[in-house]
């Protein structure tokens, strides 16, 4: 036989439906849409992880870095986690205007593309984009180093197991984002408890009780990687830069909330609000907590790689890196005290980190969604899933998230200086579009009430963009060299399609629309070619479709590769006598799709007003391997005949036997479906 398909068969398709549906559950409907909201205990681990669980990473990168200096570097740990507490309180409080202003859920985008130009607001989704990719990927990889402490197996295979964990998290968030937001918020609720217990009862022990708690490096001496004792002021000044902009990787996952306004229940707008004022007294009640804590305790954490080392009190020297400070403070808190403690704190802070990337996960969908709607990314990202997620988004945030975790073997150390900068410039140009905002608004707004709440908010807002572009460009000057050029490079190319991307769109809907000169002349002729191959059931089912729409003239053709073939055909042919005539093509070179199409060819030229309109029959079979044993010469002809102009291609399908049992079977899941 050599009529193709190109239809998936009934069986593929069950079981692929069926495995879809125990993976991501039952489709859900337009109107259950508030089924999905989220009230404010479940939106805070959805949307607040992220944030909260820099305090886990981000004390790490500072006391890493300040290691550059030797130990008297960590004498400016505590002044440098006040420093980021501030730049936290700062800009919680200035997205606590945008969720006001802007409920739609468009967030910094939205914010700086209303108010300060395409461009800009293009540029600040480039950088989110970018920014909740590397959230993923840094999230996921320090969970992973995490959780070497309790499972040393996974030394030489973190890059695997963090791919690994980023498959797991995007079944879940396939699934909805309630489900995924109820599925993570013990974990999370768990995480919080235990690290404020954990910086309670420490404090509580040195200040009240008078313990002298120490940390399992409190006594061990950092060398810088040229073995100086002393360092320079200019350099001194230059690692501290960098240890604040590595610590303002604590800030990640604030805007988020501003992107998932439309998740909340209502009032939307205030609820979202009160989540993200919890987030930031949280955030910066934890950060403040263990900065202090590690300090007291004197924790000296190094980065191997740079070439600092420990020296211990007999003068060994020791170059493996120490665990976490979590790890540290929460065996020097509870180990002689409450060990229990010390593996709950452990475990929970593993699982934050991994459970971090879920504010991705709805923050870069979302943001995906709106971007897709203005034209600037691909259609499909729009549209949501079966469970109302947007499914498509959150498959293309975890490429993009294992992408880097391969690339850079899951180093936290390597990842982290990539980040920070996206969220940085959304930042500074999202709070710069809300002072415009309300500059524009007090113009108008003659209410004296309503003026003075302008007002206040507007100078939030210019502290908050003052701030932010401060911190901004402390990042960039301490991290350009080190990684923070391959963000703005991401930035930049995701920008430059994004553009491409609009380009075309509104080329197409240029030339797709109708104007008066438009030509709606009706074809003069339309030339009716039927496809043969075989003379039987199929093709007598394509001439009658084809004499039922009434072309002006109609032509059966076959295509001579093999003389007996062609004498049995003629003979058939003549034998039925279906009315129409046989038109036989010479192919010398045994080719079928070649001679056909240059056939149908000739016809256009002969008048360009005609439109010829082509039939092939088609085999409709029920199982895959069936497709096995028919060619594709169908498939082949009517995608290059797609490409010629005034032609159009209509298959005639013929189910065969075995499809017959696939229809009884679909058909008993539709009746299925429509009981349910």
């Amino acid at each position: 036989m050599t009529f193709g398909c190109n239809r998936s068969t009934l069986s593929g398709v069950n079981v692929i439906s069926a495995l879809k549906r125990m993976v991501v559950g039952r489709r859900l409907s337009n109107t259950q849409m508030g089924e999905t909201l989220l009230p404010k205990r479940i939106a805070l681990p959805v949307f607040a992880s992220d944030a909260l669980s820099s305090v886990a990473y981000a004390p790490d990168e500072i006391l890493i870095t300040l290691s550059l200096a030797g130990m008297a570097g960590f004498m400016f740990s505590w002044e440098i986690g006040i420093a980021v507490a501030i730049v936290v309180a700062v800009v919680v409080m200035s997205y606590r205007q945008t969720v006001y202003a802007y409920p739609s859920g468009g967030g910094a985008y939205e914010v700086a593309r209303e108010n300060l130009g395409r461009h800009a607001g293009l540029t600040v989704a480039s950088a989110l984009m970018v920014d909740y990719v590397l959230t993923v990927a840094v999230s996921v990889s320090a969970g992973v180093i995490n959780a070497k402490a309790m499972a040393p197996f996974l030394d030489g295979y973190e890059a695997w197991t963090a791919v690994g964990v980023i498959t797991f998290l995007t079944l879940v968030n396939l699934r909805g984002v309630r489900e995924s937001g109820a599925a993570f918020a013990l974990p999370t609720y768990v995480f919080m408890i235990s690290m404020l217990s954990m910086i309670a009862i420490g404090l509580f022990r040195i200040f009240v009780l008078g313990q002298n708690l120490s940390s399992e490096t409190a006594d061990l001496i950092v060398v810088r990687p040229d073995g100086a004792e002393e360092v320079a002021t200019w350099a001194l000044i230059a690692i501290l830069a960098r240890a604040f902009s590595s610590g303002c990787a604590a800030l990640t996952g604030v805007e988020a909330i501003s992107n998932g306004v439309p998740s909340f229940k209502p009032p939307k707008s205030r609820n979202a609000s009160a989540v993200l004022g919890m987030l930031g007294i949280l955030a910066i009640t934890m950060l403040v907590g263990i900065m202090a804590l590690a300090n007291l305790t004197k924790v000296h954490l190094i980065d191997e790689l740079t070439g600092t080392h420990y020296v211990d009190a007999q003068g060994n020297t020791i170059h493996s890196a120490a665990t976490t400070v979590p790890g540290q403070l929460a065996r020097v808190v509870f180990m002689d005290w409450f060990p229990p403690g010390f593996y709950i704190m452990v475990t929970s802070t593993m699982l934050i980190l991994f459970l971090a990337a879920n504010t991705a996960f709805n923050g870069f969908p979302s943001l995906a969604s709106f971007l897709a709607k203005d034209g600037y990314l691909p259609r499909q990202l729009h549209s949501r899933g079966d469970r109302l997620a947007y499914s498509n988004g959150i498959v293309m945030l975890s490429l993009g998230a294992i992408g880097l975790v391969l690339a850079f073997n899951a180093s936290v150390t390597a990842l982290i200086q990539l980040y920070v900068v996206g969220v940085f410039i959304s930042f500074t140009l999202s709070q710069t579009g809300m002072v415009r905002h309300w500059t524009v608004k007090l113009r108008t707004e003659q209410d004296p009430v309503a003026r003075r709440k302008m007002m206040r908010s507007r100078l939030i807002n210019v502290v908050g963009a003052l701030l932010t572009l401060i911190v901004l460009l402390v990042v960039l000057v301490s991290k350009f060299t080190h990684g923070a050029y391959l963000a703005l490079v991401a930035m930049g190319l995701i920008l430059a399609v994004m553009l491409a991307i609009s380009k075309h769109y509104a080329a197409v809907a240029e030339e797709l629309a109708l104007t008066p000169e438009s030509d709606r002349a009706l074809p003069s002729r339309v030339r009716g070619v039927i496809l043969v191959q075989r003379v039987n059931l199929p093709t007598a089912k394509a001439i009658a479709f084809a004499r039922a729409t009434r072309p002006t003239a109609l032509t059966a053709v076959t295509v001579a590769i093999d003389d007996e073939e062609v004498e049995q055909i003629l003979d058939e042919w003549e034998a039925e006598d279906f009315g129409i005539p046989l038109k036989v093509i010479a192919s010398p070179y045994r080719e079928i799709t070649g001679p056909f199409i240059r056939y149908v060819s000739d016809l256009r030229t002969e008048n360009p007003r005609d439109v010829v309109s082509v039939y092939i029959p088609e085999y409709v079979v029920g199982h895959w391997w069936e497709q096995l044993l028919h060619n594709q010469t169908a498939l082949l002809i009517r995608t290059r005949l797609h490409f010629m102009q005034g032609v159009m291609v209509t298959s005639v399908p013929y189910q065969l036997r075995s499809s017959g049992r696939r229809k009884d079977q679909a058909r008993r899941v539709s009746e299925s479906r429509v009981r349910r």
